[in-house]
């Protein structure tokens, strides 16, 4: 240990803010309104540690102000985020790692966001299932769910499962924290929001939609089936009567629970592949930046048949692709071949293990791309190739002959053009 225990009247320890230190420290993070970076906090750790624990242990522990940042959404939109400061983060981590194996016992099966033993994968998986079963699916979006989320609504929802003042009074604290915007105004509390970005969020995330659909959907329609991913939400329904009664009353309950359901991207769906032959209804929705939609598969004895079944989505193409044209590695003439399978595996190796898990066939196209920028390369290095693609992929083919683990997804078959 970097400090000596003492005793204090909040059952907070030493070895638990340590604990959170080290989680915080490994999820990374850009420095709050103290502009503290994790770096610079570890300079001097022992005296900071130890200055959250005497405060949290004490029940003197005050939240600082929040950092709120846009990120890029896609088409052209923006998220807000709410960064903490490093300091914070390692608080809200300690009341988070003791809050949450009660609140886990709570929650429901298919609940897939920030929880333990869960992830995106599985509810990707549990989807895939469902749609071969059911025919409808209610693709759910709740506008602006982090925004609206009801401080006396949460606040209740926690006084159900915590009987511990202190843990309740630093969450209301961490709530009703102000906000700097990014033009410098300060923001004050206005009775809801969770900032997205802060440690605790997700949690109380996951509780708030516990009992605002998670519950409220098995005492009133048990035959539908639902995959949750924080506020991401898919229902699938065996009719669509069921579907359109239950997004009817499921509006009026988001409503009640102080959110809104997207009117332009909360949609019923039509899960269309052999047998189901409706027509005039949609057949594509995204979850977890796939796509879900009517594919058609060709069988090695001949023909083919229709299957529902999911890809990456055209807008995590659109992104990776935006993503690979924003480094302009083609114009580094200077560099060598090395230097950009150094730049570009740490990436591949991410799309791999997210996307490729999935379906390993739908991101043939983004390195289908990703070779093509390389060929660009390839000539604005090699002045004697005389701009010939044909000479630019020879060489390229013989570079990946003769070293084929050079980059990530060459070593995974992955082969040029």
């Amino acid at each position: 240990m970097i400090f000596k225990e003492e005793t204090k009247s909040v059952p907070i320890t030493k070895q638990m803010v340590w604990e959170a230190y080290k989680k915080v420290k490994s999820n990374g993070g850009n420095a709050g309104v103290d502009h503290q970076s994790l770096s610079e906090f570890d300079k001097v750790r022992s005296k900071e540690l130890y200055k959250i624990w005497n405060r949290l242990s004490s029940g003197s522990y005050l939240a600082p102000m929040i950092k709120r940042v846009t990120i890029p959404k896609g088409n052209g939109k923006t998220r807000p985020l709410g960064i903490p400061t490093v300091g914070d983060r390692v608080a809200q981590q300690v009341v988070k790692a003791y809050l949450e194996p009660r609140l886990e016992t709570v929650f429901v099966e298919n609940s897939y966001g920030y929880r333990p033993n869960k992830g995106a994968h599985l509810a990707i998986r549990e989807v895939q299932s469902n749609v071969l079963k059911y025919s409808w699916v209610i693709d759910l979006d709740i506008k602006e769910f982090f925004e609206n989320v009801s401080h006396e609504l949460l606040m209740k929802a926690l006084r159900k499962h915590v009987s511990e003042k202190w843990v309740l009074m630093y969450i209301q604290r961490w709530l009703e924290a102000p906000v700097q915007l990014e033009d410098g105004t300060i923001k004050e509390s206005t009775g809801k929001g969770t900032p997205q970005g802060g440690v605790i969020s997700p949690l109380l995330a996951n509780l708030y939609l516990h009992y605002c659909i998670d519950k409220w959907l098995e005492k009133y329609y048990p035959k539908v089936k639902m995959v949750r991913y924080a506020d991401d939400l898919i229902i699938h329904c065996e009719s669509y009567t069921v579907a359109t009664q239950l997004l009817t009353t499921l509006t009026t309950r988001l409503t009640e629970c102080g959110l809104t359901a997207h009117p332009e991207k909360t949609r019923i769906i039509y899960c269309k592949k052999d047998k189901r032959n409706l027509e005039g209804y949609p057949v594509q929705f995204d979850f977890l930046g796939f796509s879900l939609q009517p594919i058609r598969n060709t069988l090695k004895t001949g023909g083919s048949f229709l299957q529902y079944d999911c890809k990456m989505s055209r807008k995590s193409k659109v992104r990776i692709t935006q993503e690979l044209k924003a480094l302009g590695f083609h114009n580094k003439s200077q560099w060598t071949i090395q230097g950009i399978a150094n730049l570009l595996n740490p990436k591949i190796r991410g799309w791999i293990q997210y996307y490729g898990k999935i379906s390993k066939r739908s991101l043939k196209p983004v390195f289908y791309y990703l070779h093509h920028r390389m060929i660009r390369w390839i000539l604005n290095k090699y002045k004697s190739f005389k701009g010939s693609k044909v000479k630019a992929i020879a060489w390229l083919r013989t570079v990946g002959n003769s070293y084929p683990n050079l980059f990530y997804h060459w070593e995974l078959g992955y082969t040029l053009f």
